[in-house]
């Protein structure tokens, strides 16, 4: 529903209590005892703009409450065989604490014999050392399988009637439904979780919670202690939690639920990956059966607090790479992306009624496999979604930004650009912009990334142009620049004639006159696929590809070990100490930092207990201590010991080369304090670097990330210096030393000296690169002498750290370097790729 501030009343969920502001039925919700359990709906949470009332969208037929106090995921582990036991000692089997620590850690770093070796040696086995209760590596995995768990895997065989395989076919797997019972349950994710919808399908019964699944898998081979069998794994999780807790490997909102099998047919080639296929979605089939059931039917679930909500298990995304989508839409491989991009092939690209799967079914069974393939059909005529209730692929097969964009820029455009540029000079520039980057063919995810957004700036003064004008770039993929996006794609068509006349599209019989490039045509499915799943970054591949380095880099039996293990680790600690295993809701609207969900929790109940948890590290909160900017956006922190003490501005002016520095000193302190003239013999102090943080334009409430700014003065690695940017490129940072009198207010707080820089162009007028354009700003002596013109201001006036790209003409200076392109050029590009959210602030400044 939408709040409004006027004539409305706010019922509580609970006890139907009204209330006549949003406010205040906030404060009900978090102080009162008998309805605090109640989530409050994270869109109320979003703090207001000054003058403005707290509002929120959200369905109000919705997320409905059937029933308190059921037991959650964690309350179902002490429903086990040694309960009795663990009364007394949480840790059962293991003796205590320390010997199931010492488990956990050979369980999550070695493998089986190397566990077996270490338990050999005669410091494990000295009598003067307490005897461990597991004697082998085998005895120890028995410990950890007798440790309260989640959903228990299954193993079933599939008989492929008629047609003989190398190997039989095992299906390793876990009932999907149980494993969505225990992940919405979990209550690591209490904060997490939202079960209001701002829209809801108008089939479901009123009060019904939607719990949307999403899948993902990938063709990365496990093979390790697989008995030499090839399988795949495919991950769930839900929708439900934070898609920015869910884009963490590490934060465990991903289950695996199963090993899919890949049988080897001893058959003609051309039928091998259909009957594959086949096995594929019979596998799913099975795995998903029970999530089907509850799609179509409903089923009670217990939310991480405890309540009750009747639930709902569409699927509403699927995570995968090009040719495992055809698999899931049974398409050819020949068939072109924008069937898959523009229709389900079984249906119209609007719903997927069971209508639509029956007749498919039908036509399957009176084709043969060569008819099939006329229609760019796979052959398969179950697939596992055909009775999946609100289920199409034509909606859950989400977009992947993984391969879709960042393989199609580095697989096309990155190659189009090094033909015009040529590969010394494109690679020349990279290394003087680039100090991480050696060569831009032995580069890092996050490298890749760094090129991707410089490279428009990276081709002025040799491409053409209509050439930069066709590179794509649209920098942001959210529902505010959907129509941005596709007039960017639409201005790449319009220009690409460009690449072609420069026969940058080469293949390896030469240049290439078309652009059938299937990840190009599948660009067209994210201005569609935007509206319905939301940002398409919450379901890249990127996540799932993190998961499958943990689970394919050792025997499937580790992984579960180690996610139980996890799961223990919280369980024990909090019974152990007495602590109640629900997570408590935090409804408070102070502002968040960006916590892994477990380290949060643990850092309320017993933070003592972080250190011996494994994980990202909380983002710190600047804001709570450091300086603020005067309309507390933004959050500043220099260390309390200086890099630097008790230096003259002499010193300083031989050590950083800024000749001007004593006189804008000596200036600025008479404007701050007129009558302060002994504080111009005040000794100064000195910093290398500071941090400025800021929070999210799109989630207010969350502090970003902190970004180091680095201000060293000339040394050996840096000869000129090395000084960051923040629209003026800061020089120095110094403070007046706080020996003698008092400071006043204006010269008591860290100061910057900086050079300024001069727009001399903006995005409107160059519609080819579309960045601002900096230049210098120089001062002329009277003696006709030119100098950087400098100033001082307090460290609190920066609003932005920004990166800046030289300008390098038609060919780059060779002797430049990656620590002195800074300090060499004078004209650069504001870097408007790097990251959207300052620059959106900036480009409102700068008109």
């Amino acid at each position: 529903m939408t709040l409004v501030a006027s004539g409305v009343l706010y019922d509580c969920p609970t006890c139907a209590t009204q209330f006549t502001s949003v406010e205040h039925l906030c404060n009900h919700l978090t102080d009162d005892p008998h309805c605090n359990g109640v989530p409050v709906p994270l869109a109320i949470c979003q703090p207001a703009g000054p003058g403005e009332e707290r509002t929120a969208r959200y369905h109000e037929n919705s997320g409905s409450i059937y029933g308190f106090h059921q037991p959650n995921s964690f309350e179902r582990m002490k429903a086990h065989d040694y309960e009795a036991h663990r009364a007394h000692n949480v840790y059962y089997p293991f003796a205590d604490r320390e010997e199931w620590e010492l488990a956990k850690f050979l369980s999550d770093n070695l493998n089986q014999g190397q566990i077996t070796r270490f338990l050999k040696l005669l410091w494990v086995k000295s009598e003067t050392r307490k005897p461990l209760a597991y004697k082998s590596a085998q005895q120890m995995f028995t410990f950890m399988d007798a440790l309260p768990k989640g959903p228990k895997w299954r193993c079933t065989t599939i008989h492929t009637k008629g047609y003989i395989t190398t190997h039989p076919v095992h299906l390793i797997w876990h009932d999907a439904l149980e494993v969505m019972w225990h992940i919405f349950g979990n209550p690591v994710f209490a904060n997490d979780m939202e079960f209001d919808p701002y829209k809801i399908q108008d089939q479901l019964p009123s009060g019904a919670t939607i719990v949307p699944i999403v899948l993902a898998s990938d063709k990365t081979l496990v093979t390790r202690q697989s008995g030499g069998l090839k399988m795949h794994p495919m991950f769930l999780t839900t929708a439900n939690i934070r898609s920015d807790i869910r884009m963490k490997a590490t934060s465990h909102a991903w289950s695996c639920i199963a090993y899919m099998p890949i049988p080897q047919f001893i058959c003609h080639p051309d039928f091998c990956s259909l009957l594959q296929a086949r096995v594929w979605h019979w596998c799913v089939d099975i795995i998903c059966e029970n999530l089907k059931i509850t799609a179509a039917t409903g089923t009670s679930m217990v939310d991480p607090s405890g309540h009750s909500r009747y639930a709902f298990t569409p699927l509403v995304a699927y995570t995968a790479d090009l040719p495992e989508q055809q698999m899931i839409v049974c398409v050819s491989k020949n068939a072109s992306p924008i069937t898959l991009a523009t229709q389900s092939q079984f249906g119209d690209g609007v719903s997927y009624p069971p209508r639509h799967g029956n007749i498919m079914i039908e036509v399957l069974h009176q084709l043969c496999q060569h008819e099939a393939k006329s229609l760019y059909l796979s052959g398969v005529q179950l697939p596992f979604w055909h009775n999946w209730r609100f289920s199409d692929p034509a909606y859950f097969l989400a977009p992947d930004i993984l391969h879709t964009l960042h393989k199609f820029f580095f697989d096309h455009i990155f190659k189009w650009c090094k033909e015009v540029l040529g590969a010394d000079e494109l690679d020349s520039r990279f290394h003087r912009q680039h100090k991480c980057v050696s060569h831009v063919q032995k580069m890092t995810g996050r490298e890749h990334r760094d090129i991707q957004r410089t490279i428009v700036a990276t081709l002025v003064g040799v491409a053409d142009a209509n050439f930069i004008q066709a590179i794509p770039q649209s920098p942001t993929f959210t529902l505010s620049s959907i129509t941005a996006m596709t007039s960017s794609l639409e201005e790449f068509h319009r220009f690409k004639r460009a690449i072609i006349s420069a026969e940058a599209h080469r293949g390896t019989s030469g240049p290439i006159e078309h652009f059938e490039i299937p990840k190009l045509e599948l660009l067209t499915s994210f201005a569609r696929a935007i509206p319905n799943l939301g940002a398409p970054i919450q379901f890249t591949s990127e996540t799932s590809e993190r998961m499958l380095i943990t689970h394919c880099k050792g025997p499937f039996t580790r992984t579960s070990h180690q996610r139980a293990s996890f799961m223990q680790q919280i369980y024990a600690l909090l019974r152990s100490k007495s602590l109640s295993i629900n997570n408590l809701i935090d409804n408070e609207f102070e502002e968040v930092v960006d916590i892994d969900p477990a380290f949060d929790w643990i850092m309320r109940v017993s933070p003592e207990e972080v250190s011996r948890f494994h994980g990202p590290r909380p983002v710190h909160n600047h804001f709570l201590k450091g300086l603020l900017s005067e309309d507390s956006r933004v959050a500043f922190h220099v260390t309390v010991s200086s890099d630097l003490a008790d230096k003259s501005p002499n010193f300083l002016v031989w050590l950083y080369h800024l000749p001007n520095f004593p006189n804008l000193l000596h200036a600025f302190i008479e404007r701050v304090n007129v009558s302060g003239s002994h504080f111009q013999m005040r000794l100064l102090k000195v910093w290398n670097k500071f941090r400025l943080q800021l929070h999210s334009d799109l989630r207010p409430r969350l502090v970003m990330p902190s970004q180091q700014v680095q201000v060293y003065p000339p040394s050996g690695a840096y000869p000129l210096g090395n000084y960051q940017v923040v629209v003026a490129q800061v020089r120095m940072v110094f403070g007046l030393s706080t020996r003698g009198s008092a400071l006043p207010p204006g010269l008591s707080e860290p100061l910057l000296y900086v050079q300024l820089f001069e727009v001399i162009s903006r995005p409107q007028d160059d519609h080819a690169v579309m960045m601002y354009c900096v230049k210098r700003r120089f001062k002329t002596s009277p003696d006709g002498t030119r100098a950087r013109l400098g100033m001082i201001i307090p460290l609190v006036d920066v609003t932005h750290a920004i990166e800046l790209i030289p300008e390098y003409g038609q060919r780059v200076n060779h002797n430049v370097t990656a620590a002195t392109s800074l300090e060499l050029y004078d004209t650069f590009y504001l870097n408007s790729f790097s990251d959207k959210e300052w620059y959106h602030a900036l480009h409102a400044d700068f008109y």
